[in-house]
């Protein structure tokens, strides 16, 4: 007892002892902290340029501060022309703010050389309005530390007005330069004789070009930004609300190819009150970009391009030319004879829509092919062109914005906007809903429309499945369940896509169907809440799928109709067979036209009936799909199970012992109505290209596909 009692109490005194050397610690390390943290405060309460970040003013760029190169300065890397955003961009720097793009100019200075030279012209208003674009714009930030893209405030507009070498080691000089990690360079006239190279001479590093006139060799998919020339010219347009052409096709340009004017002039020969060719005012005042002439007649530019119906925009010693923006602001359909010119802003504007692209070797063609183009579908092109050009190139400022908004929609690729933002004019409203496409739509992405009552663990493991699909576009979740509301927004699984709930009046198996304002896709995705076993693989594979058949229905589960000799009367069957006549809208996609003729146009009371038996709802579809197009449903993957693995029998609607006996009623009941039987057999299903196929896994762009 006693030798215990003496451990005891020097096993004490170690405690004590160690709690004693932890508390010096801490307090040194506390002291260490404080210390730390004062002499920060002081050190930079200091430098109010790097705390403060007061935004910069752009009030007098004649008096600008300077800034001298040494002779010895290092110019930055050569550009690199197989940057892409996955390789080059830095997307670590963005969103510290949420999902903004955050863009910071540089403060505008002269850049002087060793010997006192300014190594750039004085700036130009153009790349004044760029700058003051910028930082009048939403995304403009005065701290660089929360920066996603820096924009030097060095005018590189024209590059015969800059000293290539003298500004690689300006930008070089920038404090945030990095090799030129996340910076937009802006150019608009590229190269200088004789090459005229299509992207600019400057060596930028890693730097993004939005330039103009860039050529499918150089332009960097995903990476650059291709721009117009601007044209001030348009600034002194008068408006002509007069719908007289005169002219079919008017060539302005005066400084076309040696072939192209030959040829233009071989094409007057034989369309003599077809096309006008406009030329340098020699006898004048060649200089004079406000006149053109023919002879000695002379006109007035670019008021002149009112009077014609197209304007050839052609390939000269640039690829890009101001003649674009000037024909466009003229209410004149550009006609673009440059194989491999880069659009502006190509990445998002369907230039099809407003312009007309002609071949190279077919010039001597192009009254002949312009005569082709209906008097409907030049009054669409005429206005659709307006429109772009109002809204996108009618002033520097609209330009910069519209580069900005594009970089946003890289950035942030889940808030990109779709086809329709960028190509339909909101006064047009949206399309007819009830048109039904039979060619893939434009505008990618669907929407899925989720039926669900209450069983929230299988929904939110739903969600956060549907959310991995590539071409999701937004989950709709129809809350079909008036006892009880919906979970708080708080417990909803937090997702990358636009998530919107809608608690429906009544429950109805026909609420999956009605066509909601949030359905903005023409793609519908209708799935069941215990639709659990589904491959991100499969799904997206099935859109593709639907994309090839938009008017059909495309799914998963797949059903057979059969004439059943012993009761002379239709059956349903879900028994596998060689052929199926229906998929069932627990996983399918269909075009939201079906939503539209399913609310408003269904026969007879078959809606109704649906409602009050609560099924059928899918089988109601399929007549409905089959008996407009007479076509039959596709399958796609061989998977065959769909039920629930985590659900009672008691759960599943389907697992009903008079289930199979209502639906072989549905089919009766339906045909009945219609006067015949309207669905089709196919004996055949959609699969991967490589599917089960001996191929590694990267080389298939379908790897989840299942098993039954």
């Amino acid at each position: 007892m006693v030798i215990l009692t003496r451990i005891s109490h020097k096993t004490n005194r170690i405690s004590y002892h160690y709690h004693n050397i932890f508390v010096i610690c801490l307090l040194l390390f506390t002291t260490f902290i404080v210390l730390i943290s004062v002499y920060h405060i002081f050190k930079f309460g200091n430098t109010p340029k790097h705390s403060e970040h007061i935004p910069i003013t752009l009030s007098d760029v004649n008096t600008l501060p300077a800034q001298t190169l040494p002779s010895d300065s290092i110019t930055t890397d050569a550009t690199n022309s197989s940057c892409t955003y996955f390789t080059c961009f830095n997307v670590y720097r963005c969103g510290s703010q949420g999902n903004k793009l955050l863009v910071y100019v540089y403060p505008p200075k002269v850049y002087l050389d060793s010997t006192g030279r300014p190594i750039t012209s004085q700036m130009t208003k153009e790349f004044y309005q760029i700058l003051h674009a910028v930082i009048a714009s939403k995304f403009y930030t005065s701290n660089p530390y929360e920066a996603c893209i820096f924009i030097p405030s060095i005018d590189t507009l024209n590059q015969n007005r800059l000293r290539l070498q003298e500004v690689s080691q300006a930008l070089t000089s920038l404090s945030f330069w990095n090799k030129g990690e996340n910076h937009l360079i802006f150019n608009m006239i590229p190269g200088s004789v004789p090459d005229y190279n299509t992207v600019i001479d400057i060596s930028v590093g890693r730097a993004m070009i939005a330039g103009a006139g860039m050529s499918s060799l150089t332009y960097r998919p995903g990476f650059d930004i291709s721009l117009p020339v601007y044209s001030p010219l348009v600034n002194n347009l008068k408006a002509n609300h007069s719908n007289i052409r005169t002219w079919l096709v008017i060539s302005s340009q005066i400084n076309i190819n040696t072939a192209f004017e030959q040829d233009l002039m071989e094409v007057k020969t034989t369309h003599l009150k077809d096309i006008l060719i406009l030329g340098p005012c020699l006898h004048f005042n060649p200089m004079n970009n406000t006149i053109r002439c023919v002879g000695e007649d002379i006109y007035k530019y670019p008021d002149i391009l009112q009077s014609g119906t197209f304007c050839l925009i052609i390939r000269g010693a640039r690829l890009a030319q101001s003649t674009l923006l000037d024909a466009m602001a003229a209410g004149c359909i550009p006609v673009i004879i440059a194989d491999s010119l880069m659009m502006p802003f190509h990445d998002v504007i369907d230039w099809t829509k407003a312009a007309v692209f002609v071949r190279e070797v077919d010039i001597l063609l192009i009254t002949q092919l312009l005569k082709k183009i209906s008097s409907q579908r030049i009054a669409e092109m005429q206005e659709q062109s307006a429109w772009l050009y109002d809204r996108y190139f009618s002033s520097m400022e609209r330009i910069t914005e519209t580069a900005l908004e594009i970089l946003a929609d890289r950035v942030f690729p889940h808030l990109t906007r779709d086809y329709t933002y960028w190509n339909i004019s909101p006064y047009k409203g949206k399309p007819p809903p009830l048109f039904l496409s039979v060619t893939a739509p434009k505008t990618r992405g669907f929407t899925a429309v989720i039926l669900t009552y209450d069983r929230l663990e299988l929904l939110f493991l739903l969600i956060n499945k549907l959310v991995k699909v590539p071409s999701l576009s937004k989950v709709l979740v129809i809350w079909n369940n008036q006892l009880k509301n919906p979970p708080h927004f708080t417990r909803w699984p937090k997702v990358n896509k636009p998530l919107k709930v809608i608690q429906t009046k009544e429950n109805k198996l026909s609420n999956r169907f009605y066509p909601y304002d949030e359905i903005e896709t023409e793609a519908v995705l209708s799935i069941d809440d215990d639709i659990i076993m589904l491959t991100a693989d499969e799904v997206e594979f099935a859109y593709e799928v639907w994309r090839e058949f938009p008017d059909r229905i495309v799914g998963f589960p797949s059903r057979i109709h059969m004439w059943d000799n012993s009761t002379n009367c239709w059956k349903y069957e879900s028994e596998w067979t060689n052929s199926i006549s229906m998929v069932l809208t627990g996983a399918a996609f269909h075009h939201k036209y079906w939503n539209y003729m399913y609310t408003t146009a269904m026969p007879g009371d078959i809606k109704e009936w649906v409602d009050e038996h609560m099924n059928c709802e899918d089988i109601a579809m399929n007549f409905l799909v089959a008996n407009v197009t007479g076509k039959a449903p596709i399958k796609v993957t061989p998977k065959k199970k769909f039920r629930c693995p985590e659900c009672t029998n008691t759960e599943m609607l389907s697992a009903d012992l008079t289930h199979m006996v209502e639906r072989t009623q549905c089919i009766n009941k339906f045909s009945s109505i219609y006067g015949t039987m309207p669905l089709e057999s196919a004996e055949f299903r959609a699969d991967p290209v490589l599917f089960k196929d001996a191929f590694p896994e990267k080389l298939k762009r379908f790897n989840d596909i299942g098993s039954l």
